[in-house]
């Protein structure tokens, strides 16, 4: 207590030490000057004594008066905001504590600035995606229905043909719609997960057979890196698993060269956890879209990601359910060579009887 009543009262003290000397010297010229100084001497101790306490007291109660007036305002409205720094305490006269303080209101302040900035950079960026995701099929069931209303409609091959991309527009809506419904229940945890323990070596190969149609038309083969003659459980939603596997291997084969391949491979690691990896020797990513990959509707290359198909949410929605799980993703990726997703999950004990 004692070392902070010093500390608030530096200023009036140190300032009072400065006066107190150069009046002293002043009065000391004075006394020299007497002839003969003889008993003045006595007094100079009391002048000292006196003359600091003086400045110390009219120091201190004009700086505490003026910061109590003047700052002190502005410190209780700052101090009302929820997210400042600022103690509770009152103020003193110690200059250095409420600079520190105020220094550090304005770095938080500016912390807090930039971060708000950087949402609403964000918030443009994913509200201009959205729009265009959805005005691009919007658009094309539109042109197909006017151009039916307009008189092609009486044409029944034109009419059929044009009905079956207009379909094709409102299922490619529908996707959309299903995928931002998925990502905004995980994103608010309200997505519940069904867990079991199931063999992943099995579902990995389930979805093998479900692209094995769409890897054939780019000639890409779609492997294991060795194989597994055990099975390999583990603990999770297997429904949405298998979904993370869809979409990584769809990627996969989207951005994957002709007559490529993609190999899924499933290691131990330690701790009960087991890493699945999907690599390709695809076109490959470069590295400062990595740190972006997995936000929603963010692509890579623009125009040619949107002739490829695809919603934007597929590496979002990805990242969403596996942290749902308390699991971890990852990408590398090099241009040129390839790219591999991999992701943890945590390992379950076999059944019995299996």
């Amino acid at each position: 207590m004692a070392i902070k009543l010093r500390k608030s009262y530096r200023f009036a003290f140190r300032s009072s030490l400065y006066l107190t000397f150069f009046l002293s010297l002043g009065f000391l010229g004075f006394l020299l000057f007497l002839d003969p100084p003889g008993h003045y001497w006595a007094w100079f101790p009391v002048f000292v004594v006196f003359t600091f306490a003086v400045c110390f007291l009219i120091l201190q109660i004009r700086v505490e008066k003026f910061i109590y007036k003047r700052i002190k305002q502005i410190y209780d409205d700052v101090s009302l905001l929820e997210s400042t720094s600022f103690t509770s305490g009152p103020i003193t006269t110690d200059m250095k504590t409420l600079t520190e303080e105020i220094e550090k209101f304005a770095k938080d302040k500016k912390i807090e600035i930039d971060t708000l900035k950087i949402r609403e950079e964000y918030r443009k960026e994913f509200l201009g995606n959205v729009s265009h995701e959805l005005k691009t099929p919007l658009f094309t069931v539109q042109g197909y229905i006017l151009t039916l209303l307009d008189g092609a409609m009486e044409d029944s091959k034109v009419r059929k043909k044009y009905l079956q991309r207009a379909a094709k527009g409102v299922e490619r809506l529908i996707y959309i719609i299903k995928d931002l419904d998925l990502i905004t229940k995980l994103e608010i945890g309200e997505l519940h997960l069904e867990m079991e323990d199931f063999d992943i070596v099995e579902l990995i190969e389930s979805v093998f057979d479900l692209l094995e149609m769409k890897a054939s038309k780019k000639r890409i083969s779609l492997v294991f890196d060795t194989e597994y003659a055990e099975p390999i459980y583990v603990h999770a939603d297997k429904e949405k698993i298998q979904q993370v596997l869809t979409n990584l291997l769809v990627n996969s084969i989207k951005y994957g060269q002709m007559d490529g391949t993609t190999e899924v491979s499933v290691e131990n690691l330690i701790k009960n956890k087991v890493i699945i990896r999907v690599t390709d020797n695809g076109e490959g990513i470069e590295e400062q879209h990595l740190t972006r990959l997995f936000e929603r509707f963010y692509r890579v290359d623009k125009s040619g990601s949107r002739r490829e198909g695809g919603s934007g949410l597929g590496l979002a929605i990805v990242k969403h359910i596996i942290e749902a799980h308390n699991e971890k993703i990852y990408v590398e990726s090099v241009v040129d060579v390839g790219s591999e997703f991999s992701f943890t999950l945590e390992r379950a004990r076999a059944p019995k009887g299996a």
